[in-house]
């Protein structure tokens, strides 16, 4: 199970990039977005739903192992957040924006995602990133 939880927290490897996992991991949630974008923006946030719950297992059982509270490799929250946000695209336009700003909020942490991060185990790892797509899809609804 241990090597379950790596392979999920890890993106299937996206987190182990040298350079900017977390964006590496952000783009890593596109062909899932693209595989079910089809089906409407709530098969894409129960598809973000899904992630959250096994990325806060997953994300707690790296971080036990680790010894590190919130380690670099995980980017499954990174997949969960921009779910958020790419559920809120309407267009080629609100995709980019989607992805953009999502990033942009995940590294600035506006509130409450700061306060998010201090939750124990998984759910801090995760929630301040869901916290991001939310910010990021409020913006991105009133694109065209």
């Amino acid at each position: 199970m241990k090597r379950l939880a790596y392979v999920l927290a890890t993106w299937f490897g996206c987190g182990r990039s040298p350079i900017a996992p977390g964006t590496v991991g952000t783009f890593g949630a596109l062909p899932l977005y693209f595989a079910i974008r089809g089906g409407g923006p709530w098969v894409v946030l129960a598809a973000a739903v899904v992630i959250t719950a096994v990325g806060i297992w997953a994300a707690g059982v790296v971080a036990d192992t680790s010894g590190n509270h919130d380690p670099q490799i995980v980017v499954i929250d990174e997949v969960a957040g921009v779910l958020i946000a790419l559920a809120a695209a309407h267009s080629t336009l609100g995709i980019v924006l989607a992805v953009g700003l999502f990033r942009l909020f995940d590294i600035t942490k506006p509130f409450p995602a700061r306060r998010a991060e201090k939750l124990p185990r998984g759910w801090g790892i995760v929630v301040d990133d869901l916290v991001a797509g939310v910010y990021a899809a409020a913006v991105v609804a009133v694109v065209p």
